[in-house]
């Protein structure tokens, strides 16, 4: 997550453009680190959202709101006397920092106009807000720093508020020469990127990297390797930051998320280009992004906690089931020489009248392959007794096959079934997406139903999907879902997709009777390519068939069916271009 100085540096310019020169009408602190400013400006009523949680700081606008404690902290009491109606003249960020300051205007009690600052500081674990006078003396702060915390620097009512520089960092805004850039880079034994953004200040790893990958030079080498480099790619990483820092100052932002199908897997305030096989995201407003990045991560974070004990029961049972169905393959396995047995049972009692007594062997012409074959005997048994032994020792094999046989198929429907619940528990969004994974697993018999409760009300509903030609696609998130689909949801003449033997979702093209053009076949193709388990390889062969010659076995597993004339393809997992309805 680049929450860096240049996202500080657009949240700023958002701030400047929309806050300036409004009025705080209302004070709330809903957390014992968080603060909620309600701002009227230009007829408008705005949020401000100020966060110092150590373990998610953040600072942007919002339109949601957040229930206050009956009874308001010491902090949100004295920014309330100090600071309602207070008027907002500026809004600033020193360098390229990740601090912004807000400054403010008020009447005290005589009547007379003070100026205050209210200071966000974003700085992972040691984040703050602090409200200082007009003479940098803190004033109080949401989190007290001791010196017993901290030997840098004391956050306490009565000190002098100053920005530590804990590290030597250059001010990329300001101007620096490419001698003095090379010099900081060879003087860092580590990678490049990483010599990057230790060397400046308000570069995350992320935006590091970015920048090397414009410069078109790898970002893991050692800086040093650049050293004698004689195609410029030292030159053309300075370039790259110049280029950049002049986007910054000149406030050109183009804020992002980057998704990995709906997964957001990062956000910046300018293009990330080095993802380009992901989908950027455009915003107009970087509070927009953060609001939305965090809210997404927080959905995935949380169905992956809810999921997390049902993951661990398929993930048990699937693993008896690997080990199961490899011990009984290794059984059939042995019981592969059972014919051989049969044979030499045959070949004793056709030849075995030769047998001298005592001997431990006789060799006889295998009539069926015209081979002799050497075939050993028990001395202490009649060539009958042999041969006998021989057809008991077959017919167990033959036992033990066709019973292995049996078994195994067993094993393997279940184990497929296992694997087909960890791809639905993969593209779970919601707690009640669970909900139905979770009866399915209890019907099955992997989890016993609480205290012979009733069976649990389902809201889950499909994925559905609009095609660029506008023929309605529907996607199961389930065993449970992609059965209804099939078998009750679709006509006979709609169109079923499904991944070519790897566990994934039913996708019904609904066709209402019209003809289909290819785009639709190939984004319905796209979307059982992306709801499978092979959404990470480049492309997934999908077969697909009508719905009408799709069939269910009696007493098959749920999601399990069987067709026998199909078409294919082989398409990339990419549903970008795809509209999903509510």
């Amino acid at each position: 997550m680049a929450f860096d100085g240049i996202t500080i540096a657009n949240i700023t310019k958002e701030l400047q453009e929309t806050l300036t020169g409004g009025r705080i009408y209302k004070i709330a602190q809903p957390e014992s680190d968080e603060l909620l400013l309600t701002i009227k400006n230009n007829g408008s009523q705005y949020r401000l959202l100020l966060s110092a949680d150590a373990s998610l700081p953040v600072v942007y606008l919002t339109q949601g709101n957040k229930p206050s404690p009956m009874t308001a902290p010491g902090f949100c009491m004295l920014l309330r006397k100090h600071l309602q109606n207070a008027r907002i003249t500026a809004i600033s960020q020193p360098g390229l920092e990740r601090v912004i300051h807000l400054h403010l205007e008020h009447l005290n009690e005589l009547g007379d106009v003070c100026q205050k600052t209210l200071i966000v500081e974003i700085m992972g674990k040691h984040s703050n807000i602090i409200f200082c006078d007009d003479k940098d003396m803190i004033i109080d702060s949401i989190k007290h720093i001791s010196g017993i915390v901290s030997s840098v620097r004391e956050v306490l009512p009565g000190r002098a508020y100053f920005l530590p520089q804990t590290q030597e960092k250059s001010d990329p805004l300001a101007s620096f020469s490419y001698e003095s850039f090379k010099s900081q880079m060879l003087s860092k034994p580590m990678p490049l990127y990483k010599a990057l953004y230790t060397s400046f200040t308000g570069l995350s790893p992320i935006i590091a990297q970015e920048i090397c990958f414009r410069a078109g030079v790898d970002a893991d080498l050692p800086a040093k390797a650049f050293a004698e480099a004689a195609d410029g790619s030292l030159k053309s990483v300075y370039d790259a930051l110049s280029d950049m820092m002049a986007q910054v100052a000149a406030g050109r932002f183009s804020p992002v998320i980057v998704y990995d199908g709906r997964t957001p897997l990062e956000f910046a305030a300018l293009p990330l280009t080095l993802y380009g096989d992901k989908e950027l995201r455009p915003f107009d407003s970087i509070s927009e992004v953060l609001e939305r990045y965090y809210a997404e991560r927080s959905v995935v974070t949380r169905i992956r906690q809810k999921s997390a004990d049902l993951r661990r029961i398929v993930q048990t049972a699937l693993e008896r089931n690997v080990k199961k169905y490899d011990l009984q393959m290794q059984q059939i396995k042995d019981t592969e020489k059972r014919d051989k047995y049969k044979v030499y049972g045959e070949l004793i009692n056709a030849y075995g009248y030769n047998v001298e007594p005592d001997a431990k062997s006789m060799e006889a012409l295998n009539y069926y392959t015209g081979e002799t074959v050497t075939i050993p005997l028990d001395n202490t048994l009649t060539p009958q007794e042999n041969a006998q032994k021989y057809f008991d020792k077959y017919g167990k094999m033959k036992r033990t096959y066709e019973a292995l046989s049996e078994l195994t198929v067993q094993v393997k429907e279940e184990t497929e079934h296992l694997e087909s619940i960890l791809a639905a528990l993969d593209i779970a969004l919601h707690e009640e997406d669970l909900v139905q994974i979770r009866e399915e697993l209890i019907e099955s018999g992997y989890i016993r139903r609480k205290g012979g409760g009733k069976k649990a009300k389902i809201t889950s509903k499909p994925f559905h999907y609009i095609s660029s030609d506008g023929f309605h696609i529907y996607v199961g998130k389930n065993n449970f879902q992609n059965d209804e689909l099939t078998f009750k949801f679709a006509n006979g003449g709609d169109w079923w997709f499904h991944a070519k033997q790897i566990p994934g979702s039913h996708v019904i093209l609904k066709t209402e009777g019209n003809e289909v053009p290819d785009r639709a076949f190939e984004e319905a193709a796209r979307l059982a390519a992306y709801y499978s388990k092979g959404r990470e390889q480049d492309k997934v062969e999908i077969d697909y068939v009508q719905k009408k010659h799709v069939k269910k076995p009696a007493g098959a597993k749920p999601g399990f069916v069987v067709y026998y004339t199909n078409y294919s393809m082989a398409i990339a997992p990419d549903i970008s271009a795809l509209s999903e309805l509510s």
